[in-house]
This record gives structure tokens, C-alpha cells and sequence, in this order.
């Protein structure tokens, strides 16, 4: 483990933590499913704060096996597995989360939630200030997906509401208690959230393929699949080649407890954006690849254009709090995707994909070119 100040030996995400992941894939295709299935602004705004929920479980995860080696210790080990099963059938519960099986969701996730408060508690006895730090915010950790639970046997606004609270109160506990006592091996920590974004990306490519399902492979269809693959790459573009490895930098050279917190902020909080930015992509990506020749409706249009400026927004905040400076080049890529949702409802979806590819590959060329020193010198480390 590491001591507070720094990473004495490096630490790599292992075979457990990337089989836990799995489940979180599942439970993306299920938020992407559950959006298509509801394509109103309550069900965005549903699919939204599932989203949310997942994450926060998932994020916990994160923080959990950064700080424990889970897959040497057996009952740990065990610990992880369980929770596994416990976040696949919550995920099983998702596209009738606000329904029949809202206590299902609220029972499976207080368990997720559980399971991590007392692994953490337990496994960290040998560092006392990282155990009162899991202490002092396990009220809160365990109040929230309580709430769940309640709001399983409510509907309409009283369900609303308690989802509401859960959320502030989850996403609250973390800022309000702080993150003192907690260490953090930068290297393993970048590694563990830039792979969740793979998997997120991961979520565009499946929403191609189950996009053209028993659909005839006309010329339209063909180009479509080829546009949502370039945009797909130009998202994971702006990610993974320049953005991971200064991220990984800086927070390396955070020490103490201005890491913990560098990695709450940058990390817990604003990687949420991104990853939703995607799966918003991945439905629209999927509803164009149904009506290509048809203009977007304003929700999937809303999906596509606003998830591709959501991404790159959450991408502003990230840089925003980890060098305190703003991408000027995708803030205007922003701006002119949110201009292009206008006319997404009155062209072919095929255009809007083209026109959001061509602005994803293009501003991956002007960054690449524009920060070739740089780039140079981050891979060369």
C-alpha cells in the first residue's frame, strides 16, 4: 500500500477488478436500453440518475481495490465476488427500476453498498486514519441506497424525491466529510478509470452493431456504421492520447491528502459527465442507425449532438481542476455541436452523424498536430 505521500511500487488493475468491471458493462447496456425504451425527458432524466447510481457503486469499487489488494486475500476475494452478484442482479433490475422492481434495485444496491463499507472498514485496520475515513462516511454511504429501498414502494413525485435526496446525499458525503485519510496510487487509479471509459466507448460500438441487427445492409446503413466507428474513435481520441497520461502526471505529483482529493474531483465527479456523454452517444448512435434517411426526433437528436458536448465538457472540467486552464478548440467543438442539434431535426440522421464525425476526427488532427512536443515528450516517460 501506499504511504500518504507517494507510490513506493506500483500497483496494476488486476484480473479480479477487471472481471468485477464486467458487471458494470452489463449495467451500461442496461441504461442504454432502458433510455431507448423511454424516450421522453423523464425517462432521460430516469436513465440519468441510474447512470449516476451505477457509477457511484462502481466508483466505490474504484476507491475500494486501490486501496486493498482484494485479490490476494481470500475472504476479500470473496467480499468482491458477492458484491459482484449483488451489482448484476440491481443491473437486471434497471429497466424497471422506477417500477415493479424499484425495491429489487434498492436491495441489490444497499447490499453493493454494504459490502464495500465493511470491506473497507475491515481490510484497513492496519491503517487507522483510512479506516476513520470509511467510518466517517459510511452513515452517508449506507443512508442513500436506504432511500432507494423506500423509494421502491413509492411512485410519481414522492419517488422523485427520493431519488433526488439519495443522489445529493450520495455524491454530498464524499465532499462535505472530505477524503482525508485516504491514499492513493495515482497509477492504478488513472488505469482503473481510463478502462471504464473503454467500456463506455465499448457501449458506442455494441449500439452500432445492435443498431443494424435485422436490418438489410444497404449503402446508407453501411455508412452510418463506418460514421458512429469514427466518432466513437474520435471520442476515444480525445481521451487516451494526451488527456490519461497528463492526467496520470499530475495526480502523481499530488501528495497526501491534495491527491485523495484531486482524485475525488477529477475522477469520482467529473468522469460522470463523460461516461454519460457516451452512453447518451451510444443512443443515438442507435436510433440513427434505425431511421437513417429520417431526421433525428428532438430527444435522440438532444442524445447525439448534447452527448457528444456533454463528453467534451466533462473533458473542460477534468482539465479545469487538474491544471486550473480550458481547451479552447473543445469548447468551440462544443458550441457547434449543441448549434448542430437545430438542424438534426430537419436533415437525414445521417448527415448530424457525418457532421459529429467530421468535428471528432477533425479536432482530434488539430490537437495531435497543435501538441506535438508535448505529445512527444508525455510518451516518451
Amino acid at each position: 500500500m501506499a504511504t500518504e505521500g507517494g507510490d513506493p511500487t506500483e500497483q496494476r488493475v488486476t484480473p479480479l477488478e477487471l472481471f468485477f468491471d464486467l458487471v458494470f458493462v452489463f449495467a451500461l447496456t442496461q441504461v442504454t436500453g432502458f433510455l431507448a425504451d423511454h424516450l421522453t425527458w423523464v425517462g432521460m432524466i430516469q436513465g440519468a440518475a441510474l447512470l449516476a447510481v451505477l457509477w457511484w457503486a462502481w466508483g466505490g469499487y474504484a476507491w475500494l481495490t486501490n486501496a486493498v489488494p482484494a485479490e490476494e486475500v481470500i475472504p476479500a476475494r470473496l467480499v468482491i465476488l458477492t458484491a459482484m452478484a449483488a451489482m448484476l442482479v440491481a443491473s437486471l433490475a434497471v429497466p424497471d427500476a422506477f417500477g415493479e422492481y424499484g425495491v429489487l434495485f434498492g436491495l441489490s444496491y444497499f447490499v453493493v453498498r454494504l459490502l464495500q463499507v465493511l470491506l473497507y472498514a475491515l481490510a484497513t485496520g492496519g491503517t487507522p486514519e483510512t479506516r476513520r475515513a470509511i467510518l466517517r462516511l459510511s452513515t452517508g454511504f449506507l443512508l442513500a441506497p436506504a432511500l432507494l429501498i423506500v423509494a421502491g414502494f413509492l411512485d410519481g413525485f414522492a419517488q422523485g424525491v427520493l431519488w433526488i435526496f439519495a443522489l445529493l446525499i450520495d455524491y454530498g458525503v464524499a465532499l462535505i466529510g472530505g477524503v482525508s485519510g485516504f491514499r492513493v496510487h495515482a497509477g492504478h487509479f488513472v488505469e482503473r478509470h481510463g478502462l471504464i471509459i473503454i467500456i463506455a466507448l465499448g457501449e458506442s460500438i455494441v449500439a452500432v452493431g445492435v443498431g443494424v441487427s435485422g436490418l438489410a445492409l444497404g449503402a446508407g446503413v453501411i455508412v452510418a456504421t463506418v460514421l458512429g466507428v469514427a466518432l466513437a474513435a474520435g471520442l476515444w481520441w480525445a481521451y487516451f492520447d494526451l488527456v490519461l497520461l497528463a492526467a496520470e502526471r499530475r495526480l502523481r505529483r499530488a501528495k497526501g491528502e491534495e491527491r485523495a482529493r484531486l482524485a475525488r474531483d477529477s475522477y469520482s465527479y467529473l468522469h460522470l459527465p463523460m461516461v454519460a456523454g457516451i452512453i447518451f452517444v451510444a443512443l443515438g448512435v442507435k436510433q440513427t442507425l434505425a431511421h437513417v434517411g429520417d431526421p433525428l426526433g428532438i430527444i435522440p437528436a438532444t442524445a447525439l449532438c448534447g452527448g457528444v458536448a456533454l463528453y467534451l465538457l466533462g473533458h473542460n472540467a477534468f482539465r479545469l481542476r487538474d491544471v486550473g486552464s480550458v481547451s479552447v478548440p473543445r469548447l468551440v467543438v462544443t458550441v457547434l455541436c449543441c448549434a448542430l442539434l437545430s438542424l438534426a431535426v430537419s436533415v437525414p440522421a445521417l448527415i448530424t452523424l457525418a457532421m459529429l464525425a467530421v468535428l471528432m476526427c477533425a479536432l482530434a488532427a488539430f490537437e495531435t498536430m497543435r501538441s506535438r512536443e508535448f505529445r512527444r515528450e508525455l510518451r516518451a516517460r
